[in-house]
């Protein structure tokens, strides 16, 4: 087992941390494990001058999977897009051909309380959203800022997607349903845009293929709308780049904080990207804050799809569950009666339980 290891900017070095001491607890000592470290963001930059080094791209490429942080620094959005520590995964992704994010969305009954939402709402949570990443506004080209006839600055992005993009996508989408509820919604813009009319064909089409699984269209603000209101009506969201960027985020507040959802990222085969939703937060960087459940639950999914380890990812989500039963809480999802921990504490508690599950 080859790991690429990317802890990258603020917290996914804190994070990815306990996500390692984690995997170290499941396989043991006897495991044929070897972990590769590698900048990124940053990281890379101040490592290479790059936020993707070239050391970087051939680690990642030689890896059977990576296990990533997080990648940007303040400001981040006034340095040019090439140089932009941020914009390192998109490069990364872009590079591997890595194209299906699953997020998925579930709730720990133990923290029912910590959402937001009404308890009825979310009791029984459990929903994947697949969200395409190598095309979209991330991606489409023209792009950039120029002066326009006015002689005033403009910003421009193209959002743009092929036929041939959607269908794997949708694909991608249409099988983990049949392993799941069987039941898929498309989410777009069809109303108002052009891509998102494509987008709705296509997956129409490739809809045909599969019979046995129910498929759904919605806007994106509905969409938007409908997680907030009964989201349990999903089974698999599928949508593009930007959207899915979007409302995987929004719906991290289903699960009581973003700290909770881990993802996988896939090409073709079995080679994936490991990362927690969020972002990098550096206003608690360094201070022992951050929740690193969802980089703990993104390398068991690492363990399920890259390297068929069922009965070790089970493991995993078993210790999440069990540290979180006795109670312990980092502050993003501290509850009265609760022992609050820090990153460093939850990621030993989590790895104490894995043990004890030998």
């Amino acid at each position: 087992m080859k790991i690429a290891v990317m802890p990258g900017d603020g917290i996914g070095k804190e994070v990815t941390a306990q996500a390692v001491k984690v995997l170290h607890a499941v396989l043991g000592s006897s495991a044929n494990l070897e972990l590769v470290e590698a900048a990124i963001g940053g990281a890379g930059v101040e490592a290479a001058g790059d936020p993707l080094p070239a050391a970087t791209s051939e680690i990642a490429r030689k890896a059977d999977a990576i296990l990533f942080g997080a990648a940007g620094i303040p400001g981040d959005e006034a340095i040019p897009y090439a140089m932009r520590p941020g914009a390192s995964l998109l490069r990364l992704r872009k590079e591997l051909e890595i194209f299906a994010n699953f997020r998925p969305v579930f709730l720990f009954p133990e923290l029912i309380d910590a959402s937001t939402l009404k308890p009825e709402v979310i009791d029984g949570l459990d929903m994947l959203i697949m969200r395409e990443l190598n095309g979209d506004a991330y991606f489409g080209e023209p792009r950039g800022i120029r002066i326009n006839e006015k002689g005033e600055r403009e910003g421009f992005n193209t959002m743009r997607y092929s036929e041939s993009e959607v269908a794997r996508i949708a694909h991608v989408a249409f099988k983990a349903a049949r392993g799941r509820r069987r039941k898929v919604c498309s989410v777009e813009k069809a109303n108002v845009l052009e891509v998102g009319q494509l987008w709705r064909e296509v997956v129409t089409q490739v809809g045909k293929e599969y019979p046995d699984v129910e498929l759904t269209h919605l806007f994106v603000d509905a969409a938007a709308m409908m997680l907030m209101r009964n989201p349990k009506q999903f089974d698999v969201i599928v949508t593009g780049n930007i959207f899915g960027d979007i409302l995987s985020d929004a719906a991290a507040m289903l699960t009581g904080s973003i700290g909770m959802l881990p993802s996988a990222s896939l090409s073709y085969g079995q080679k994936g990207l490991y990362e927690p939703v969020h972002g990098t937060a550096p206003d608690i960087a360094g201070k022992n804050l951050a929740n690193p459940i969802a980089s703990i639950l993104s390398m068991g999914m690492m363990l399920r799809y890259s390297f068929n380890q069922t009965a070790n990812a089970d493991r995993v989500d078993a210790a999440v569950r069990a540290v979180l039963a006795d109670g312990y809480r980092t502050p993003d999802i501290m509850q009265p009666g609760c022992q609050r921990v820090g990153t460093e504490e939850m990621g030993d508690a989590v790895a104490t339980a894995v043990k004890k599950s030998r």
